[in-house]
């Protein structure tokens, strides 16, 4: 069974950035990326971990192009008495493809029609 994903697009916004109550580096961001046909985007919830999201906090930001590579994830919790369901990319693999410094956090940068070219 494979169980694999590979996302190019940009940060929605700034890394969110935590620690595990044992010291664990985690992090969390979304994923802006352009459908195929240019009819919008889809914006996809990322998990990093460890070294991988202490970097990624520390050099790229909201607006950056990455490219991501890791697995999908599914899971529940209950919220009010209704079960919620989730879908996340965990990351393995995160690839700055322009650095911090670079990007305008320009919010049109996110559906910019020319973020993957096809």
């Amino acid at each position: 069974m494979l169980n694999t994903v590979n996302l190019i697009g940009r940060l929605t916004k700034d890394i969110e950035l935590r620690e595990t109550s044992s010291g664990k580096a985690f992090g969390r961001f979304t994923l802006a990326v352009n459908r195929t046909r240019g009819d919008g985007a889809d914006f996809i919830p990322v998990k990093i971990w460890d070294k991988t999201a202490e970097n990624c906090a520390k050099y790229i930001g909201k607006g950056s192009l990455v490219a991501v590579s890791g697995r999908i994830e599914t899971g529940s919790y209950d919220k009010d008495g209704q079960t919620i369901y989730t879908t996340d990319v965990v990351a393995f693999s995160v690839q700055f493809l322009d650095s911090k410094k670079e990007s305008t956090g320009n919010p049109a940068d996110i559906l910019d029609d020319e973020l993957l070219p096809f």
